[in-house]
């Protein structure tokens, strides 16, 4: 995957990087990610990963984790995968797909989300969660719109 929005291109231009970091920011300052320990990695153009950890906390009855949890983390990875390719915009997700594979009850999990196709007003992207053990427990396709909120205007994206 080669190229960005903007004009910047692969890992080449050193601004890609400062945008992947201030992306990076802006995932830690949500109040949202407060309620999870997960740490997203800008991987490149187009490829994102988010790692948490599943505990009792994020369980519904039957001792597993919720579909929210699903849901949450393959679609930031998505999100954040996309989002790389725009460094003016923040993106909305306009729909999802999401499959669950099976359960996952404790342990360290994996979002990985890499960009499919689009660049100008709608990106899609898909993700996959991976458990401890390397196993698939979900996937997910996301569909992506450009929004007219800036970047710049975020207070947690940050380029230092």
């Amino acid at each position: 995957m080669t190229g960005a929005s903007g004009g910047e291109s692969g890992g080449a231009v050193p601004g890609a990087s400062v945008h992947w970091r201030a992306l990076e920011s802006l995932y830690a300052s949500a109040p949202i990610n407060q309620l999870f320990e997960s740490r997203l990695t800008v991987l490149g153009e187009g490829a994102a990963r988010i790692a948490f950890t599943i505990d009792r906390q994020v369980h519904h009855a039957a001792g597993a984790a919720h579909g929210t949890i699903y849901f949450k983390m393959l679609d930031d990875a998505a999100f954040y995968a996309a989002n790389t390719l725009v460094t003016d915009r923040f993106l909305l997700t306009t729909s999802f797909n999401l499959h669950f594979v099976r359960p996952v009850r404790s342990g360290r999990v994996v979002a990985e989300g890499r960009w499919i196709s689009g660049r100008r007003r709608v990106l899609v992207a898909e993700s996959r969660l991976v458990d401890h053990t390397g196993e698939e427990i979900g996937r997910g396709t996301g569909t992506f719109m450009r929004s007219r909120i800036a970047l710049s205007g975020l207070p947690g994206y940050r380029i230092d």
